[in-house]
């Protein structure tokens, strides 16, 4: 009976096995083909209207335009934007703003200038003033031409549920906050000024809201520790930053320490800054005096690192800021597949990981 009820399930699972078509070779767990009949193979392949679509040029095309590309901050980003258009045969048109700070106007002037081009069939841009990009995505989606958002972030951009968003939240700046905070008391520092210096006028909300993450994250730890009341932490009025000259950004982050006297910690919140931050530092020869914190991995804040003007700072992973917008869109024209956001996080570089940085072009 036993040999019978076995023979009974063997021909039972060859049965299935046939009638299924062959979706599961019995007793391996290879899969041929989709429960619902079709193969994984055609499933895969790219839509026939695919390369048509908008343009109808047989190609797409996508553009990415950020706020500042002259400061080597998003040529990770770019580098990613173009490996996955590469993979999927995308023609990628890759523009911004050539100065080394945030210059908005300019990249809305070539925001505008791409608006008018039909040959775009998808558009990634940095949203970094709020309410300064809502006219040219309603001009976009007016012609059909899908719109992904990457690195800063407007939570109250035109459509802002149906268009997809790559980069780091604000709140993770607070990751820097606490290592100052770590930095301070691990080197027992008994008190003194910690700033958090800015270009609060340039309008920049997503840094704004980095300090204050970065401030409140300092506070916290500071209390915690029991020794908040021996320093002065100070992120301006608003704690959105301590509002620094931007024609001159080291020289008045140097005035500032000068004025304060007692300069312990700092923090500063994206790439303009940060190398300022660790210049100021170097000029008034205080190299592993001041727990010192910012944003961004570029060559400039790698060497800062080395020499200590910098205890650490704040990578936004920003490869994949361009990656993951191309593969978004490309997935909503040819898939279908609703805007999803990604969240890059932070990533804290100090002398320790310094060498594990920038070897594949990611940072």
């Amino acid at each position: 009976m036993k040999y019978a009820t076995c023979a009974l399930m063997l021909l039972a699972t060859t049965v299935w096995s046939a009638s299924s078509g062959g979706a599961q070779a019995a007793g391996t767990g290879v899969l041929s083909k989709a429960v619902g009949g079709y193969t994984f193979e055609d499933a895969a392949k790219e839509a026939p209207a695919t390369k048509d679509f908008h343009s109808k040029d047989g190609k797409l095309t996508f553009a990415i335009i950020t706020h500042t590309a002259g400061n080597g901050f998003f040529d990770p980003t770019y580098v990613g934007a173009k490996v996955a258009a590469d993979a999927f045969g995308i023609n990628l048109v890759m523009l911004g703003s050539e100065a080394p700070l945030d210059d908005i106007p300019r990249e809305i002037e070539i925001l505008n200038q791409v608006v008018q081009d039909p040959t775009i069939d998808g558009v990634i841009m940095t949203t970094p003033q709020s309410g300064a990009y809502d006219d040219l995505v309603k001009k976009l989606e007016a012609k059909g031409v899908p719109v992904a958002t990457t690195n800063s972030y407007d939570p109250n951009l035109y459509d802002r549920l149906n268009i997809s968003h790559t980069g780091q939240d604000s709140s993770a700046a607070a990751i820097g906050g606490a290592a100052l905070a770590k930095c301070l008391i691990d080197k027992k520092v008994s008190g003194g000024s910690v700033i958090f210096p800015s270009m609060t006028q340039a309008g920049n909300e997503e840094v704004n809201r980095r300090v204050t993450a970065a401030f409140e994250a300092t506070v916290k730890a500071l209390n915690a520790a029991g020794v908040l009341q021996n320093f002065k932490v100070d992120a301006g009025p608003k704690n959105i930053g301590i509002d620094v000259d931007t024609n001159d950004l080291s020289g008045s982050i140097i005035r500032l320490i000068e004025s304060r006297g007692d300069v312990v910690g700092a923090f500063a919140a994206n790439g303009g800054v940060t190398p300022a931050l660790g210049d100021a530092i170097s000029q008034k020869q205080l190299n592993n005096k001041i727990c010192a914190f910012g944003f961004d991995l570029g060559p400039k804040q790698q060497e800062q690192i080395k020499t200590g003007a910098l205890t650490g700072s704040l990578g936004q992973q920003p490869f994949l800021q361009g990656f993951w917008p191309v593969m978004q869109l490309y997935l909503q024209i040819d898939r279908g597949i609703a805007a999803a956001n990604l969240d890059t996080r932070a990533q804290l570089v100090t002398k320790d990981s310094l060498g594990n940085v920038g070897k594949r072009y990611e940072n």
